[in-house]
């Protein structure tokens, strides 16, 4: 009999996912996954270093980061505080819009940046951005990024930081007892984390939601939050960038 893959093993972990710290393009509200890729604002650096205090005594035992300069800035300051190495892993990169990124954002594009949230809660799964992502490849790049941060983990605490856009969508399968269309209606604010129990099981990922949006950890200046998306298109919109 071969020997079994690395990934064949029952195994529980915290899981800690956090948006990056405030930057320009949520502030402008522009598009931000490839092409827009800007630093933390001074109010991001700040978030940051608040958020990295409060972790400093949660025992964390790993962070990994998306590769845009604001979730890597973040990760990078935390990381610091704590002593440890960011890992910056492409799978949790923020959502591909394709078009709709590099240009001046309109009422339009949020328009149709909603409706494709919408319809990928609704499990239209293959609907996809001219020139983007559809769904399944969201959640298969978000899986494996997931997959290659727990793999040999067990009893751990794991801190990803990222993106609300791709970790609010992606959390109706990460945790698929989640009331959908309460999660439809909800919003990430910057350096606010979720906090997961994540089992895996022979290669396969289940989560059981613990906390959301936590940023209680902010204040003075750091805890002025700026909404994720445009005031007039609602929480509906799922936070992007």
């Amino acid at each position: 009999m071969s020997k079994p893959e690395s990934t064949n093993y029952n195994s529980t972990n915290r899981l800690y996912l956090l948006r990056h710290g405030e930057n320009p393009a949520n502030i402008t509200k522009v598009f931000s996954n490839h092409l827009v890729d800007q630093p933390l604002t001074e109010k991001g650096v700040l978030q940051a270093e608040q958020t990295a205090d409060y972790f400093a005594g949660q025992g964390l035992d790993a962070i990994y980061s998306s590769p845009l300069k604001r979730a890597a800035q973040t990760a990078g300051i935390i990381a610091s505080r704590l002593g440890l190495k960011a890992t910056i892993l492409e799978a949790f990169r923020e959502i591909n819009v394709g078009l709709l990124e590099g240009r001046p954002a309109t009422p339009a594009d949020w328009a149709f940046h909603t409706q494709m949230m919408h319809a990928w809660f609704d499990g239209q799964h293959e609907a996809a951005f001219p020139e983007g992502e559809n769904y399944h490849d969201l959640w298969a790049r978000m899986n494996d990024g997931l997959l290659a941060a727990t793999e040999g983990r067990s009893g751990q605490k794991i801190l990803v930081v990222g993106h609300g856009g791709i970790m609010s969508i992606t959390l109706k399968d990460l945790c698929p007892d989640l009331d959908v269309d309460w999660l439809r209606t909800t919003l990430w604010d910057n350096c606010a984390f979720t906090e997961v129990d994540l089992s895996r099981q022979d290669g396969r990922l289940r989560g059981r939601l613990l906390s959301w949006n936590q940023h209680h950890h902010l204040h003075g200046a750091a805890a002025d939050l700026v909404p994720g998306v445009p005031q007039d298109e609602g929480p509906e919109a799922t936070p992007e960038k």
